[in-house]
């Protein structure tokens, strides 16, 4: 069970600013919301939303960010702090509403649980204080220091704001699920998505596979296929999760191979193919309900096999929360922090025993 200390009131709400930066680095997503508890009933009122790209620069600086000296890594954590913050002042200007707090994922450079560290950069200090509002992010490195994964994060607002689905998928850089059994709250990274996939349509000469046309006219490869179902990984029990030094390890060696002989069609194909059916082992639930959401929802293809492999009907028609509700987490999870109620869940992460997840800096 989740603690939850006694909010100030019966009727408490707060006005936070969510940001979220993902794995596939194409931008930047914001959301201000406004959070209300009433004893132990959380809701939630979207008041704005806004999308910010990455220039190609920004981009190709994040994802050589994990070769990056001490230095060099702690100017790009300064820089990408600074521009969070101009991105946050623009956001906030000439608003009918009044932020209370900003909640910021940050960008995720390491992430290695089994050996006690994880790094999302985006200076929580220089935040705060271009800001001129409190500052939560560094929401990970507590659970890890307590044993736990860091990872998935979501699941208490899958539990708290959206507990009328069986399952919540995010289809993103990975997908990951989360879903309630046995009264307590599952939930694991199930399998790298995006990072894979869009490697491989920018080798074809595209940013992504728009709506899966690409990997729809593909071939599959049935060795490929096996060999990445057989993955030690899918064999573990929940708690776990996944970061690019797993997919550098065990998963880019076995798809540079196969793209010695087969086509990069066919290899996009098959790791589509490979993605959807661990995503459809997960959604077993007979009649139960899915509410599907990151880029990965776009791609119709992906969840025309996703439906394929699962027992479980999807919605994934919501355009804000398809685009924002990973945004829209974090800023409840820095509602959460502030007022000091638990936002991780043991069970979930692996953790010695559940705390509220954060770091907080003031103005």
């Amino acid at each position: 069970m989740i603690t939850t200390q006694v909010f100030r009131s019966s009727n408490y709400s707060q006005i936070g600013i969510g940001l979220m930066s993902g794995t596939s680095t194409d931008g930047l997503d914001m959301v201000s919301v406004r959070f209300s508890v009433n004893v132990d009933t959380y809701s939630f009122d979207v008041l704005d939303s806004h999308f910010v790209a990455y220039s190609e620069d920004f981009v190709a600086k994040l994802k050589n960010s994990e070769n990056l000296k001490g230095r060099e890594l702690r100017e790009l954590d300064i820089f990408f702090a600074k521009f969070l913050a101009d991105e946050v002042v623009s956001f906030t200007k000439n608003k009918s509403w009044k932020a209370d707090f900003v909640a910021s994922h940050g960008h995720t450079v390491f992430h290695d649980p089994e050996n006690g560290y994880t790094l999302q950069i985006g200076c929580g200090a220089t935040l705060a204080v271009l800001t001129g509002l409190p500052c939560i992010c560094d929401f990970r490195q507590g659970d890890v220091s307590l044993g736990g994964q860091g990872a998935p994060l979501v699941p208490i607002g899958d539990e708290k704001l959206f507990a009328q689905f069986d399952y919540c998928l995010n289809l993103g850089g990975f997908a990951n699920v989360s879903y309630t059994y046995d009264s307590k709250r599952i939930a694991f990274d199930i399998c790298p998505l995006n990072v894979v996939m869009n490697k491989l349509s920018l080798d074809l000469g595209y940013s992504y596979d728009a709506e899966g046309h690409i990997a729809r006219e593909g071939k599959l490869i049935q060795a490929l296929f096996e060999n990445l179902n057989a993955l030690a990984y899918y064999q573990k029990a929940s708690p776990k999760s996944l970061g690019m030094e797993w997919v550098q390890i065990h998963l880019t060696p076995m798809i540079d191979e196969s793209l010695v002989n087969y086509s990069t069609q066919d290899v996009l194909a098959t790791y589509l193919e490979h993605a959807a059916f661990q995503i459809g082992k997960c959604l077993s639930k007979e009649k139960s309900s899915t509410l599907a959401t990151g880029g990965g929802c776009k791609n119709k293809f992906l969840i025309e096999r996703i439906l394929h492999h699962s027992q479980s009907g999807i919605n994934s028609k919501n355009t804000f929360l398809v685009d924002y509700k990973e945004a829209l987490i974090f800023a409840f999870l820095g509602f959460l922090r502030i007022n000091e109620v638990h936002s991780t869940i043991k069970d979930v992460t692996g953790a010695k025993h559940s705390h509220s997840a954060g770091a907080v800096y003031l103005p």
